[in-house]
């Protein structure tokens, strides 16, 4: 067993242990920068920190043709994964240091592309040679090879043009020239046969070979095969068969992108590997090497519910991570953002691929921005296929799929899921039991046949249909919910979600629905974020909800130094915990104004933003009451070592809770990240 292997099993048998956490974990990577560390449970491997100065090319101020880009991409994964130090940049809409800016990182830029190369070209050790006349698929496999030999990618025009340079050249290792392979199923079938053994099974990169750049770093860096197969193909999806049933369901993924998008995420869902889609996503094996602590943003109350109509939208397209770190930036930027409540749809993966990015949104969101999960999950996984009427993912691999994306809804703070297209109430199951963290999900109906219906499962985890479920046109919207605003008699709440394409809808034009629609029934129409929408409709059909979110709780402690309003405002990050003053039992009580039957409670600790889990709230019980004097145990922990403690507990009617911390931690001072307390009439 190598120590690259030791240090693996080593890291692993870490994250095994309760309370091992994002903060410790950090601390114990720094000592195997040489290395990939590879979790198994994390999508991608920990990159190390980036250097303090990372060398910065112009891919477009310097007039690269596509061979140079990927040459040079290439060797950026090969110098990246031992220590992030070059970072590429071209045309991306939001500016090209704009992710350099907000990621705080500091570039000194390459004057000459060629000097860079001689800068780094003994880390690099040889050439693998292509025709340019060949194939074009011979790009992909020449990436692949790449990364497993630690070389380069020349094309006979490159390399030819180098050598009259007299460009000091490392020696060939694979020349590729001489292959008779004319189709892409012949070449690709030939990478497996000879290439994939030596490829890692946790990553596929899907990726054309028009696309010399982008995540070509990432799949070499991580010695991960390049491929580009259309499923539509009867031969294509044979051998892509081959290739995903070596891989690990409900813990490998496909990056990049496909052909054509439902058969190629429709295959990959059927052998529980989802697709991140990244096929023009930049700079992973930068952004991927930065901390991973996300510094979620506070969650204000939800509005009190009375009798009206509640409407959330939802933007798509969050689960393409380029477009997290590339249109999303532009529209972000947008100054109407913040005049009304969207929810934005982001990739949890980006916990993996860009920490940063996604903490650029918490740290910069208003009170009407709200961060949820696309679809359906860590990578975007085709559940139902409406068009072609079929279930892609059996109950077994949706269990492992929903397993691996709740530790990262959860510390991404993601709280809505949009599933694709619909689910049956067997695989909804799936969800409420394996992502507790979840308020709710959306399906996605797309107006083929009966419209979908609403289900909440376990009387606390609701599945609403967004109607309509994908559309660029506000008019759509305003179509399908005209009539039930129209004729609403306002005896009871109303419940209406849409989705609306990311590319083509903006805050104005979405400003511009809600006065439309309010001026159908005028001061009846509240628009509201998607944790709102969800907590608002559990209560209005008396289902268990968060009722720390209700805007009329009262919270006091036996600290009255301590900053109160940190205990319960959804967010564990560091800066929004409650830290007792001095050292000692505390104790929190929550008066809800009204008695409700209380039947979860669920506490995050100081690990769960950040900080050491030693630090962690050891052991504390759960009091109940209806008149604040007498008190009932509805629970009891001791010995805790976990960032998280989520309990069931017998249902109790009570107006009063009260959290009694009886050993603090390490150092002896209380802390708290956040506390939700489920109930309901």
């Amino acid at each position: 067993m190598g120590l690259k292997t030791l240090q693996s099993c080593f890291l692993f048998c870490l994250f095994l242990i309760p309370g091992f956490s994002q903060s410790n974990f950090n601390k114990q990577r720094r000592s195997f920068d040489r290395d990939l560390l590879w979790p198994e449970n994390k999508i991608l491997p920990q990159f190390a920190a980036p250097a303090p100065l990372i060398d910065l090319l112009d891919l477009q101020e310097l007039k690269l043709q596509p061979s140079e880009k990927l040459f040079f991409t290439v060797l950026q994964g090969l110098i990246n994964k031992t220590r992030p130090r070059i970072i590429l940049v071209d045309k991306g809409g939001e500016g090209k240091e704009f992710w350099i800016r907000h990621c705080d990182l500091k570039v000194k830029k390459s004057a000459s592309a060629w000097a860079l190369f001689d800068k780094y070209k003994n880390e690099v050790s040889g050439l693998v040679l292509y025709g340019n006349r060949q194939n074009e698929h011979f790009v992909n496999l020449a990436t692949t090879i790449s990364g497993i030999k630690n070389a380069l990618p020349v094309n006979d025009s490159l390399y030819g043009e180098l050598q009259r340079k007299k460009v000091s050249l490392p020696p060939v290792l694979a020349d590729l020239r001489s292959l008779d392979l004319e189709t892409p199923i012949a070449i690709y079938e030939y990478l497996y046969r000879h290439y994939w053994k030596e490829c890692n099974k946790r990553l596929y990169i899907s990726l054309s070979p028009r696309n010399p750049n982008f995540i070509r770093d990432l799949a070499v860096a991580t010695r991960s095969a390049v491929i580009w197969l259309d499923i539509r193909k009867k031969k294509d999806s044979l051998l892509a068969d081959k290739f995903l049933s070596d891989m690990r369901q409900g813990s490998s993924f496909i990056m990049g992108w496909w052909p054509e998008e439902r058969t190629g995420v429709g295959i990959g869902t059927r052998h529980g590997i989802a697709t991140v889609a990244a096929d023009f996503f930049e700079n992973a094996t930068i952004y991927a090497g930065q901390s991973q602590q996300i510094e979620m943003a506070a969650v204000p109350k939800m509005p009190e519910l009375e009798n009206k109509i509640y409407l959330t939208i939802f933007l798509s397209d969050g689960d393409n991570i380029q477009y997290c770190q590339h249109a999303l930036a532009k529209l972000w930027g947008n100054e109407k953002r913040g005049a009304i409540p969207i929810n934005w749809t982001v990739s949890p993966a980006l916990l993996d691929a860009a920490p940063q990015l996604l903490n650029y949104y918490n740290k910069t969101a208003t009170a009407n921005d709200c961060l949820v999960s696309g679809p359906s999950g860590v990578g975007y996984a085709l559940i139902y296929d409406v068009f072609r009427k079929r279930f892609n993912i059996d109950n077994a691999l949706l269990d492992a799929y929903t397993r691996f994306s709740q530790p990262y809804l959860e510390r991404s703070g993601l709280r809505v899921v949009t599933i694709w297209d619909d689910i049956d109430e067997q695989r909804m199951r799936m969800y409420e039991k394996n992502c507790r963290y979840l308020y709710g999900n959306t399906t996605h109906d797309w107006g083929k046949g009966a419209p979908l219906k609403t289900y909440v499962i376990n009387d606390r985890m609701p599945f609403i249909p967004n109607r309509p479920g994908y559309t660029g046109d506000i008019e759509e919207i305003f179509r399908k919910w005209k009539d039930t605003i129209q004729h609403f008699d306002g005896k009871h709440p109303v419940f209406l979600t849409a989705q609306g394409v990311a590319w083509r809808m903006t805050p104005e034009n979405i400003t511009v629905l809600k006065e439309r629609l309010e001026a159908l029934s005028p001061g009846n129409v509240v628009v509201c974020r998607g944790d709102h929408f969800f907590n608002l409709f559990n209560q209005a059909n008396n289902h268990y909800f968060n009722l720390c979110l209700l805007p009329d709780i009262s919270i006091a402690s036996k600290d009255k130094k301590a900053a109160i309003s940190k205990v319960a405002d959804g967010s564990p990050s560091v800066a929004h915990q409650w830290v007792a003053s001095g050292t000692g039992p505390q104790q929190i009580c929550f008066d809800f104004k009204e008695p409700f039957l209380i039947n979860r409670y669920v506490v995050r600790h100081a690990g769960a933003g950040g900080l050491r889990p030693s630090l962690n709230t050891r052991s504390f019980k759960l009091e109940t009451s209806m008149d604040n004097k007498s008190w009932t145990t509805g629970n009891v922990c001791v010995n805790n070592t976990g960032d998280v403690s989520d309990f069931d507990i017998t249902p109790v009617r009570a107006r009063y809770v009260r959290l009694q911390i009886t050993d603090p931690g390490k150092d002896g001072r209380a802390r708290i990240g956040d506390v939700e307390i489920y109930g309901k009439k």
